[in-house]
């Protein structure tokens, strides 16, 4: 069953990291964004020799090998300067912003730069009423459209397409 929306100006640009888990030393290993027209872009981050840290029950969710992201990430600066050339000025949402803050200040700060666009909680791209429906609305668009993969632009995407449908739902 294909969803549709209403065309909406203000649509948020979602943000998602994957990491090597959740601990003190973990790091980001992939980020993706969907940006408002819809567009996706993703990459992988070659880690640094000293970040270490691997957790294997964040590999089972994320699918993703600490030896794939060695061999086919990206060079830190070169995922930062990529990232601020495409979301300079602008404003991306999360919905693990305690995580992905911490991680996205990590790579920025590995690369020697600093981000040219603002992270902020998904919760303040809702209103009261989205806050409550959330997390059921959330759970529905996943069943309608599920995930290929857990993934940083898949994750996104989910996101943006629960953003939509609790706008798509109301009379606004």
């Amino acid at each position: 069953m294909a969803t549709s929306f209403r065309p909406i100006a203000d649509v948020p640009a979602f943000l998602d990291i994957e990491a090597s888990g959740f601990g003190r030393d973990s790091y980001p290993i992939e980020i993706g964004f969907v940006l408002p027209d819809g567009s996706a872009w993703c990459t992988l981050i070659q880690p640094l020799p000293e970040w270490t840290h691997w957790d294997a029950s964040a590999q089972a969710l994320h699918g993703i090998t600490r030896e794939t992201a060695l061999r086919h990430g990206r060079p830190v600066a070169e995922v930062a300067r990529e990232l601020n050339h495409r979301l300079h000025g602008r404003t991306l949402h999360c919905d693990g912003w305690a995580h992905d803050y911490a991680w996205l200040n990590l790579l920025f700060d590995a690369a020697g730069a600093t981000p040219a666009f603002r992270l902020e909680h998904l919760r303040s791209a809702l209103d009261e009423q989205d806050a409550q429906a959330w997390q059921p609305t959330r759970e529905r668009i996943g069943a309608l459209q599920p995930q290929e993969r857990h993934r940083a632009s898949s994750d996104a995407r989910q996101l943006q397409l629960t953003w939509l449908a609790l706008r798509g739902a109301s009379s606004r």
